[in-house]
C-alpha cells in the first residue's frame, strides 16, 4: 500500500479510534463496537477500509472475525514522513553554513 491510502484510512476519526483500539490486542467486530455509537455493520465497513489500506488483518475464529493491527501497516507513512525530516535537516544545515560564512 501507499502512504496516501493510509492517510485516507486514518483521516476518519471513528476509523482511527477503531485502529487505535487494536493497538493492545486483537478484537472481534462485536468487541470493537462496544461502547461506540456506531453499529457492528458500520464497524465492519471501517475495518474493511483499514484492511484495504494494509493496516489490519482478520482471522476467522469460529463464527467471529478477529481483527489485529499489522505491524508494518504504518511503514509507508513513516517512510514518507521521514523524507520531510531529511529535507528539514538539510535546509537547517544549509542555513547554519550560510550563517557561518557571513561571520
Amino acid at each position: 500500500m501507499t502512504y496516501a491510502s493510509v492517510l485516507v484510512a486514518l483521516a476518519d476519526p471513528t476509523r482511527r479510534a477503531i485502529f487505535e483500539s487494536l493497538r493492545d490486542r486483537p478484537q472481534s467486530v462485536s468487541g470493537l463496537a462496544l461502547g461506540r455509537t456506531i453499529s457492528r455493520p458500520a464497524v465492519s465497513q471501517h475495518l474493511k477500509v483499514l484492511a484495504g489500506a494494509g493496516l489490519v488483518k482478520s482471522e476467522t475464529r469460529g463464527a467471529a472475525n478477529i481483527y489485529r493491527a499489522l505491524p508494518g501497516g504504518l511503514q509507508d507513512l513513516r517512510d514518507y514522513l521521514d523524507t520531510f525530516w531529511g529535507d528539514v535537516l538539510e535546509a537547517f544545515a544549509a542555513e547554519v553554513a550560510l550563517q557561518q560564512e557571513s561571520k
